[in-house]
């Protein structure tokens, strides 16, 4: 699970565009044309008044040396946001599982098994661009290349390749052009693999209470510590 997880924060950084308050303009690895360059300000406009946001999601991970050997895994159920660097992930099916995050500390919790890791924000496995979005810290014109898949009066693809050497090699949005409206993220790592999620019933600004991005360890489950505290 821990290993899924960490690949879903890379396809997080997108939705966190509220948090990087520069107006958008040409990447310095080239110029987009002007549909890009629309969308890229409508994302990051629609966004930046975004506290909180919560959703629906569909996520698919597709392994680059399993490719051919049959439809790939989903996983279905209710995400919510809130800034800075706050997230819950309430996973429904296939199986039910929990990622929750305080700006702090990252809940990894499995109850099958009846474990949750316990990671704090901010060391070496939460360092890097797409993370920098959900601390309130990113600017994506400036951490990434933003080139353009496709563009036409009501969608928009856009591929976000980071400047500095990181854990992914890309990640890529789906949003509207005209609103800016994520509709879909996928990160793809340094090996093909590829986490996309798809969002739906996407609701902003509902003020959840703090106490919806902690956790506590139910009695009788082993906690495992990751990483220094």
């Amino acid at each position: 699970m821990r290993i899924a997880s960490l690949r879903l924060l890379g396809a997080l950084g997108p939705l966190a565009l509220a948090a990087s308050a520069g107006a958008a303009g040409p990447a310095a690895g080239g110029e987009l044309d002007a549909c890009a360059r629309a969308a890229v300000a409508a994302v990051q406009a629609r966004y930046e008044g975004v506290r909180d946001l919560e959703a629906r999601f569909a996520q698919t991970s597709r392994a680059l040396a399993l490719a051919g050997s049959g439809r790939p895994p989903t996983s279905r159920g209710s995400v919510r946001f809130a800034k800075p660097g706050k997230m819950r992930w309430s996973y429904e099916e296939p199986e039910p599982s929990l990622v929750v995050s305080d700006g702090q500390t990252l809940w990894l919790f499995d109850p099958a098994r009846a474990e949750v890791q316990r990671l704090p924000v901010g060391d070496g496995y939460f360092s890097g661009a797409s993370i920098q979005f959900l601390l309130g810290q990113g600017d994506v014109l400036r951490d990434f290349e933003v080139t353009a898949q496709r563009c036409d009066e009501e969608v928009a693809d856009l591929v976000l390749r980071p400047r500095r050497p990181e854990s992914f090699e890309r990640l890529e949005v789906r949003a509207l052009r005209r609103t800016g409206d994520l509709l879909r993220t996928t990160v793809v790592d340094l090996l093909g693999n590829a986490t996309e999620v798809e969002f739906s019933q996407i609701r902003v600004n509902q003020d959840p209470p703090p106490e919806a991005f902690g956790f506590d360890p139910p009695p009788g489950v082993r906690v495992i510590e990751v990483g220094p505290r």
